[in-house]
């Protein structure tokens, strides 16, 4: 295992653009709003050969109070227990605070590594006065940083490396599918992250917009390792009011992007919706395999033909989408989450999987043999020869007498008979025509 750091403050002492920095990539949401991050976020790091994993984290506040503040601080919590070195950032701006002196207490006492880094010491030359205020905290040398132009970084990863548990083993991890948990907002996602992962590794609250960055938890599952990224949850755009949750659904589509599989959840008691639609799309639009899961199921009044209304439904409402698998689950009670993994594993396979050329073209002639080609002005389309060239998403080249002759009709029905004759689930398939010439 990698030796994992925690990075520790107040709110907007510049934690996120200090992880952003060290992570050499921008991950965690930056906005001059207090309280912008609130889960805890991960990202790997090397420096001088050595890997580490960083964790962001909520800013702290020693009288949080309501139902958010309160999971923000149990969040900083968790990281301080599995944070093997701390990095505490104050602001040299603002000084030495009373809350930096309630943190420091607070660090002390969990006796693990403590790094200070002064940040915002964005001049060259002199440290301003209040940097050596820091000393007065009393965890040895402060470190001058400027996370937002990367000054004194070399020599905080250095500090980090070098507090880092000497017996901690590098190890190359296998590659791990990644599922992405995207939703509208309160459609479960998180929840259903924390049943998994049996811990508290998202903030869940009924309150519409509680995640805000994609985060990636390791999950394991019938001895199988998986990496769920939890996501903002994605609203109308005319409903995207401010830039934080711009970044957030902006975060969501990225999360699709980076992932092998979709997990789409869609609230089992409001019903399929609009928004739905367009997370599916753009899922679809960009060739992930997609696993659809119905949610809150316990709670859905139902009879024994309510499953097949709602997979009616479903396939009215994401007609291009009608190869996902589509299961019906309950993050609350943990009804039905190891079909999640089931399908998951068997989309992430059909997606990658090759046919022979010759079952392929075989399969080509008894379809052309059942329903003959489209023809336009007298010239009829012919199917020389097809073979595959890729997959993820599987990927089919017809070599034929004229391309323009492959009517859309005519190629989603060649489409369903490949998917049909070799159980292609879970995947789009694309098919591309070369004519003579270019073949």
């Amino acid at each position: 295992m990698k030796p994992t750091v925690a990075i520790i403050g107040r709110p907007n002492t510049g934690k996120s653009t200090l992880f952003n920095r060290l992570a050499g990539q921008r991950i965690a949401i930056v906005d001059d709003t207090p309280g912008v991050t609130r889960d805890r976020i991960y990202a790997d790091c090397v420096w001088n050969g050595r890997e580490i994993t960083l964790i962001d984290t909520a800013g702290i506040e020693p009288k949080m109070e309501g139902e958010i503040l309160s999971e923000m601080r149990s969040q900083v919590d968790i990281a301080l227990t599995t944070a093997d070195v701390i990095v505490f950032v104050c602001d040299v701006k603002v000084g030495v605070t009373a809350d930096d002196e309630y943190i420091s207490h607070m660090l002390k006492r969990s006796k693990k590594p403590i790094i200070l880094a002064v940040n915002k010491c964005d001049n060259i030359g002199d440290l301003p006065p209040q940097f050596y205020e820091f000393y007065n905290l009393a965890l040895g040398d402060p470190i001058a940083v400027s996370a937002i132009h990367g000054k004194g970084t070399g020599d905080l990863l250095d500090a980090i490396i070098e507090k880092c548990p000497k017996n901690v083993q590098e190890a190359e991890e296998e590659e791990l599918i990644k599922i992405a948990v995207v939703g509208k907002p309160n459609s479960g996602k998180s929840s259903l992250v924390n049943k998994i992962l049996g811990e508290n590794r998202m903030i869940v609250s009924s309150i519409a917009g509680t995640t805000r960055d994609s985060v990636d938890s390791l999950a394991i599952y019938a001895g199988e390792e998986y990496v769920l990224v939890d996501t903002a949850g994605m609203r109308k755009k005319a409903k995207v009011d401010n830039d934080i949750e711009r970044y957030s659904v902006m975060r969501s589509l990225d999360a699709i992007d980076r992932a092998d599989v979709t997990l789409i959840l869609i609230d089992g008691v409001e019903g399929v919706s609009e928004q739905d639609s367009k997370i599916i799309g753009y899922a679809h639009d960009n060739a992930k395999p997609i696993v659809i899961a119905v949610n809150k199921w316990d709670i859905v009044e139902k009879d024994d033909k309510t499953q097949n209304k709602f997979r009616n439904e479903i396939a009215k409402e994401f007609p291009f989408a009608d190869y996902a698998p589509i299961i019906f689950i309950s993050a609350k009670t943990g009804q039905r989450i190891n079909e999640i993994f089931e399908n998951v594993n068997f989309v992430y396979q059909q997606a990658r999987m090759r046919v022979p050329t010759s079952a392929l073209n075989e399969i080509i002639g008894e379809a052309v043999m059942r329903t003959q080609p489209p023809s336009f002005k007298g010239k009829r389309l012919k199917i020389y020869y097809s073979t595959q060239q890729g997959v993820c998403p599987p990927t089919f080249v017809l070599f034929v007498n004229d391309p323009h002759l492959l009517h859309f009709s005519y190629e989603r029905y060649l489409e369903n008979q490949i998917r049909d004759n070799f159980n292609f689930k879970g995947t789009i398939i694309k098919i591309i025509t070369k004519g003579k010439k270019e073949s």
